[in-house]
């Protein structure tokens, strides 16, 4: 399904329709009830995030195992991706797919892509290749709800195709999401910027609950996984 308003346009109609001005515009107005909002949010991203690499450490471990032993590569992938205002940042991922996945450019991943391993196949359906993030959050380069950050040469090219992509790198990326619970990388990129930009419109401490309650639910059942 295509989206006929997106990016700047469809930011421009949306504020027509609701008379509601996007953060970027309200934020001076709002500064001190976001200043509470971000504060929350960041004591819990740290929480959260240090208990998920204290609990999750055996698991990673036995991942990375399973990792070594299919192929012999290495465990843990990095790689270049852009968080909030364009900054880039290393991000960390158990690696699910073959170490030629990339030998001909970047990639968006496929349904059924033939480039991910057994044991990839496995961890991307359980998500638990996304286990190491919880570290990036701890450093600060993401939070736990918010856009999933995209490698710089993919910006580029959605942002030539859809202008306005950029938008959604107006707050911190997150390790979950409207879009991911609503999908994931089953819907297009055009949808993937329509549930962003609905998050950062109407980003609250409920919605972010509501979140992570879906996230759940998505990451037992397998939705949207690739």
């Amino acid at each position: 399904m295509k989206i006929g308003l997106i990016g700047d346009e469809y930011m421009a109609v949306y504020e027509w329709k609701t008379n509601v001005a996007p953060l970027y515009k309200k934020e001076a107005r709002t500064r001190d009830k976001r200043w509470g909002y971000t504060s929350v949010k960041r004591g819990t991203d740290i929480l959260v995030s240090a208990v998920g690499c204290a609990v999750g450490f055996i698991p990673m471990a036995v991942c990375g195992l399973l990792i070594k032993l299919e192929d012999g590569g290495p465990i843990v992938y990095r790689q270049t991706r852009l968080g909030q205002d364009k900054r880039p940042f290393q991000i960390y991922k158990l690696r699910t797919m073959r170490t030629d996945a990339e030998k001909d450019g970047a990639q968006w991943a496929a349904k059924d892509d033939q480039r991910v391993t057994k044991i990839g196949r496995f961890l991307r359906r359980t998500h638990l290749d996304e286990l190491p993030q919880f570290f990036n959050i701890l450093k600060g380069d993401m939070s736990l709800i918010g856009p999933r950050p995209e490698r710089p040469e993919l910006t580029d090219h959605f942002e030539s195709e859809i202008p306005g992509f950029t938008n959604r790198l107006m707050v911190k990326p997150g390790l979950t999401g409207l879009a991911q619970v609503n999908g994931g990388y089953d819907i297009s990129p055009e949808e993937k910027l329509r549930y962003d930009l609905e998050y950062i419109w109407n980003q609250n401490v409920f919605l972010d609950v509501k979140i992570l309650m879906q996230t759940v639910w998505v990451t037992l059942t397998g939705k949207g996984a690739r």
